[in-house]
């Protein structure tokens, strides 16, 4: 295994600007993902702080199915660093994008954040990409996802307690219900379809379970089923074969080791049947597209202040081997400070981190054995949210 410092990721092979890894098209063969970028908020010396009169938040369309990878093009629109870093869904046949809001700028005091209520729609296929339509949802809109057919999308509610079902009919994404979980401090977070389509999961980080939601064409009801394990359950990722889904736990934020679990989704109903000890604060948790790996994303203490004694000067990638409804590590990687998402390229060699502190896209090569840093592609923004689409 390679480790590399935060002060390494600035003298690796290439760092790519956004100006000269513009490019106007994608190829054929494209693998598209989209980052989106905070700028309302900055961590300064593990304060979280707001910015005066910021840059507007944006997200970045990118090609990772080839290497490097390349960027496509850039749009404005609402974005926050607030909750899950599954706050961007790519319909499957990546026509368009959703990117959820969870916070703007408090109107009556704009030194403060307040609670959004926004989706935008981003349009794939335009030339340039272009934001086409914003939804609004419920309060504080964190983790988002299509289903498999791409007829509904979910959205995670965190600040209202609820989950919020969109339908979608080409590129028209309409509201057409809501799933109260009655209980407004629930905090739903993460929110995923199971690949059959027929029920979805969304972990709860306020009241600490994770609920199983049955779909039924375009209707979605709570089955009133859940789970607990662990302290705030957060970041969700569900396999490709449906056999497995894992999920982390934020924790109690006092520097103690937090876990990840494994649910047995053959079981009726679902269970978890697993958990092992990942770090300070796993953060966002990614299945590999051929459900054999799981990365995970650890703080590692890299968001506190200096001088706390919880304090790294990185955060970590972490990787597991899923076999049936066991994980084991495999490797792990030193990588930037309060880290956020992963995308994986199809082929599951490239993994792209985002690194907030540094404002970074963290390019990485994994061989199945090992990871190593190859590069950073800058960004405007602190990077919070990515995705592909999950076929």
């Amino acid at each position: 295994m390679t480790n590399y410092s935060p002060s390494d990721c600035f003298r690796l092979p290439f760092v790519l600007t956004l100006a000269s890894a513009f490019v106007i098209a994608a190829p054929a063969a494209a693998q598209i993902a989209v980052s989106a970028h905070e700028n309302k908020v900055v961590n300064v010396d593990g304060t979280n702080k707001v910015v005066e009169s910021p840059p507007p938040d944006n997200a970045m369309i990118l090609d990772i199915g080839v290497s490097p990878p390349k960027v496509l093009g850039q749009v404005n629109l609402g974005a926050s660093v607030v909750g899950v870093p599954q706050s961007v869904a790519i319909a499957p046949d990546e026509s368009i994008a959703l990117v959820t809001a969870a916070t703007k700028l408090d109107p009556a005091d704009p030194k403060k954040t307040a609670d959004d209520n926004k989706v935008a729609v981003i349009d794939l296929k335009a030339s340039p990409p272009a934001v086409i339509a914003t939804v609004e949802v419920g309060a504080g809109p964190s983790g988002v996802s299509f289903s498999p057919d791409g007829k509904l999308a979910l959205v995670a509610n965190r600040s209202g307690g609820t989950v919020s079902v969109l339908t979608v009919s080409g590129k028209t994404v309409a509201p057409a219900g809501t799933i109260d979980f009655g209980n407004p401090k629930s905090g739903p977070s993460g929110v995923a379809f199971l690949p059959d389509g027929k029920r979805a999961l969304v972990t709860r980080d306020g009241d600490h379970r994770i609920s199983v939601l049955n779909v039924d064409g375009t209707k979605v009801a709570d089955s009133k089923q859940f789970m607990v394990g662990g302290i705030r359950p957060y970041s969700l990722s569900i396999s490709s074969k449906g056999d497995v889904a894992v999920f982390g736990n934020q924790g109690g934020g006092q520097g103690d080791t937090d876990i990840i679990n494994v649910i047995d989704l053959k079981q009726n109903p679902p269970r978890i049947v697993d958990s092992i000890a990942v770090g300070q604060t796993p953060e966002g948790v990614f299945m590999s597209p051929d459900g054999a790996f799981v990365a995970v994303t650890v703080m590692n203490g890299s968001q506190r202040p200096k001088a706390h004694q919880a304090f790294n000067d990185h955060g970590l990638i972490k990787v597991y081997r899923v076999e049936g409804t066991k994980i084991t590590p495999v490797t792990q990687a030193k990588v930037g400070r309060w880290g956020q998402g992963i995308a994986w390229s199809r082929d599951g060699k490239t993994m792209l981190f985002q690194a907030m502190i540094e404002k970074e896209l963290q390019i990485l090569s994994f061989d199945g054995k090992e990871l190593k840093m190859t590069g950073a592609i800058k960004v405007n923004g602190g990077p919070a949210g990515i995705r592909t689409a999950e076929k």
